[in-house]
């Protein structure tokens, strides 16, 4: 019997996590672009996009923005995510529009060992502050505004 669990499952486990929350907040892929809005406490708000780049039968690969209302863009990022719809995983596959590097490559000193775990543990804390902090469409947030 294993004493401890291989290191590939609690890199499942997180990308589990994310196709979950994932698929709770884009309904289960069903369109082309999805738009939502925070509003932080400090009144500032932060645009989140996510689009659909391509789907498959068993694929669907989005790109997912966040955009501040802020001088400081401190909070600005662009995710590539790979999301598996038979194995019902989510994985980041580009940061900030950079690629990982092949296994084949030597890896550069800039780049940190755990880099992928780090992307894909940043994804899921991510989707866990969109839930908290409650999102909305912008048609919902624009009918709340003007009363309707």
């Amino acid at each position: 019997m294993l004493k401890t669990l291989p290191i590939t499952s609690h890199h499942l486990a997180i990308c589990e996590s994310n196709f979950l929350r994932l698929s709770k907040l884009l309904k289960s892929f069903s369109m082309k672009k999805y738009f939502f809005e925070t509003i932080n406490p400090d009144f500032s708000n932060q645009q989140i996009s996510f689009l659909v780049l391509s789907k498959t039968q068993h694929t669907v690969v989005i790109e997912a923005k966040q955009i501040t209302s802020n001088e400081i863009k401190l909070n600005e990022f662009v995710l590539r995510i790979q999301i598996s719809l038979d194995a019902k995983l989510a994985e980041v596959t580009s940061y900030q529009g950079e690629k990982p590097i092949p296994f084949f490559i030597h890896k550069s000193v800039i780049q940190s060992w755990d880099e992928k775990k780090q992307q894909n543990r940043f994804l899921t804390e991510w989707l866990e502050s969109i839930f908290l902090s409650g999102i909305s469409s912008k048609d919902n947030i624009k009918n709340i505004i003007n009363n309707e």
